[in-house]
Protein backbone atom coordinates (compact mmCIF):
# COMPACT_ATOMS: atom_id res chain seq x y z
CA UNK A 1 0.00 0.00 0.00
CA UNK A 2 1.36 3.57 -1.08
CA UNK A 3 -1.25 5.89 -0.11
CA UNK A 4 1.33 8.85 -0.92
CA UNK A 5 1.70 8.96 3.10
CA UNK A 6 2.16 5.86 4.38
CA UNK A 7 3.70 3.20 2.69
CA UNK A 8 3.21 -0.37 4.08
CA UNK A 9 3.21 -4.39 3.16
CA UNK A 10 -0.32 -5.21 4.52
CA UNK A 11 -2.13 -8.49 4.60
CA UNK A 12 -6.00 -7.36 5.08
CA UNK A 13 -8.61 -9.99 6.39
CA UNK A 14 -12.53 -9.35 5.40
CA UNK A 15 -13.02 -7.67 8.81
CA UNK A 16 -10.45 -5.16 7.62
CA UNK A 17 -12.46 -5.14 4.38
CA UNK A 18 -15.93 -4.21 6.10
CA UNK A 19 -14.17 -1.58 8.50
CA UNK A 20 -12.33 0.34 5.31
CA UNK A 21 -15.94 0.30 3.39
CA UNK A 22 -17.84 1.67 6.90
CA UNK A 23 -14.89 4.31 7.08
CA UNK A 24 -14.76 4.95 3.35
CA UNK A 25 -18.44 6.02 3.17
CA UNK A 26 -17.88 7.78 6.32
CA UNK A 27 -15.38 10.21 4.38
CA UNK A 28 -16.86 9.99 1.32
CA UNK A 29 -20.20 11.53 2.61
CA UNK A 30 -18.48 14.61 4.18
CA UNK A 31 -17.12 17.46 4.42
CA UNK A 32 -13.78 15.85 4.87
CA UNK A 33 -12.69 15.06 1.70
CA UNK A 34 -15.45 17.19 0.08
CA UNK A 35 -15.01 20.89 -1.60
CA UNK A 36 -17.11 23.32 0.38
CA UNK A 37 -17.46 26.50 -1.73
CA UNK A 38 -16.50 29.52 0.39
CA UNK A 39 -20.06 31.18 0.44
CA UNK A 40 -21.26 27.78 1.52
CA UNK A 41 -21.62 26.49 4.66
CA UNK A 42 -19.77 26.89 8.27
CA UNK A 43 -16.52 26.71 9.39
CA UNK A 44 -17.78 25.31 13.23
CA UNK A 45 -19.77 22.88 11.71
CA UNK A 46 -17.08 21.70 9.34
CA UNK A 47 -14.68 21.36 12.24
CA UNK A 48 -17.20 19.06 14.05
CA UNK A 49 -17.49 17.16 11.01
CA UNK A 50 -13.65 16.25 11.18
CA UNK A 51 -13.74 15.56 15.19
CA UNK A 52 -16.97 13.45 14.57
CA UNK A 53 -14.61 11.20 12.36
CA UNK A 54 -12.46 10.27 15.83
CA UNK A 55 -16.31 8.56 17.18
CA UNK A 56 -17.06 7.04 13.93
CA UNK A 57 -13.47 5.60 13.83
CA UNK A 58 -13.99 3.96 16.92
CA UNK A 59 -16.57 2.56 16.50
CA UNK A 60 -16.42 0.93 13.20
CA UNK A 61 -13.00 -0.66 14.71
CA UNK A 62 -15.07 -2.00 17.81
CA UNK A 63 -17.66 -2.83 15.65
CA UNK A 64 -15.41 -4.98 13.37
CA UNK A 65 -13.31 -6.36 16.51
CA UNK A 66 -9.66 -7.61 16.37
CA UNK A 67 -9.76 -9.08 13.12
CA UNK A 68 -9.63 -5.47 11.69
CA UNK A 69 -6.09 -4.89 13.26
CA UNK A 70 -4.44 -4.04 9.93
CA UNK A 71 -7.61 -1.54 9.22
CA UNK A 72 -6.85 -0.18 13.19
CA UNK A 73 -3.14 0.77 12.57
CA UNK A 74 -4.11 2.69 9.44
CA UNK A 75 -7.12 4.39 11.22
CA UNK A 76 -5.27 5.49 14.50
CA UNK A 77 -2.37 6.91 12.12
CA UNK A 78 -4.57 9.10 10.28
CA UNK A 79 -6.39 10.34 13.65
CA UNK A 80 -3.68 10.16 15.86
CA UNK A 81 -1.51 12.27 13.05
CA UNK A 82 -3.14 13.84 10.53
CA UNK A 83 -6.48 14.77 11.98
CA UNK A 84 -5.66 15.27 15.51
CA UNK A 85 -3.62 18.68 14.87
CA UNK A 86 -5.77 20.25 12.72
CA UNK A 87 -8.81 19.81 15.29
CA UNK A 88 -6.67 20.22 18.13
CA UNK A 89 -5.53 23.56 17.02
CA UNK A 90 -9.10 24.77 15.70
CA UNK A 91 -11.52 23.58 18.48
CA UNK A 92 -9.02 26.10 20.75
CA UNK A 93 -8.89 28.65 18.25
CA UNK A 94 -12.82 28.41 17.66
CA UNK A 95 -13.49 28.44 21.63
CA UNK A 96 -11.24 31.79 21.39
CA UNK A 97 -13.85 33.36 18.70
CA UNK A 98 -11.68 32.53 15.54
CA UNK A 99 -15.13 31.82 13.78
CA UNK A 100 -16.03 35.49 13.83
CA UNK A 101 -12.78 36.80 12.08
CA UNK A 102 -13.19 36.74 8.23
CA UNK A 103 -9.37 36.04 8.12
CA UNK A 104 -8.80 33.10 10.83
CA UNK A 105 -12.20 31.48 8.53
CA UNK A 106 -9.96 31.55 5.48
CA UNK A 107 -6.79 30.57 6.93
CA UNK A 108 -9.51 27.32 8.11
CA UNK A 109 -10.71 26.90 5.24
CA UNK A 110 -7.31 27.04 3.65
CA UNK A 111 -6.39 24.09 5.68
CA UNK A 112 -9.11 22.41 5.77
CA UNK A 113 -8.57 21.89 1.98
CA UNK A 114 -5.01 20.85 2.50
CA UNK A 115 -6.34 18.04 4.82
CA UNK A 116 -9.27 17.39 2.79
CA UNK A 117 -6.41 16.45 0.01
CA UNK A 118 -4.65 14.03 2.59
CA UNK A 119 -8.07 12.44 3.16
CA UNK A 120 -9.13 11.95 -0.52
CA UNK A 121 -5.90 10.10 -0.69
CA UNK A 122 -6.70 7.90 2.29
CA UNK A 123 -10.41 6.93 1.01
CA UNK A 124 -8.33 6.03 -2.45
CA UNK A 125 -6.95 3.42 0.12
CA UNK A 126 -9.70 2.45 1.95
CA UNK A 127 -11.89 1.18 -2.06
CA UNK A 128 -8.63 -0.57 -2.49
CA UNK A 129 -9.16 -2.18 0.92
CA UNK A 130 -12.58 -2.64 0.53
CA UNK A 131 -12.42 -3.87 -2.81
CA UNK A 132 -14.85 -1.58 -4.09
CA UNK A 133 -14.54 0.61 -7.32
CA UNK A 134 -12.93 3.83 -6.09
CA UNK A 135 -15.51 6.86 -6.38
CA UNK A 136 -13.38 9.89 -4.90
CA UNK A 137 -13.33 11.64 -7.67
CA UNK A 138 -16.80 10.74 -9.22
CA UNK A 139 -18.66 13.70 -10.80
CA UNK A 140 -22.17 13.72 -12.98
CA UNK A 141 -21.69 16.00 -15.86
Amino acid sequence: MNAGFLQASISFKDADRAAAWDMYIELLTRVTTQYLEPEHGDEKSALDSFYALFGLTREVIKKNGPNCINFAKLAIVILNQVIRPFTAKWHKLSLAGAFADPVQCLLFRQEMEDLQTTLRKYTVSLADIAGVEDLTDFEIH
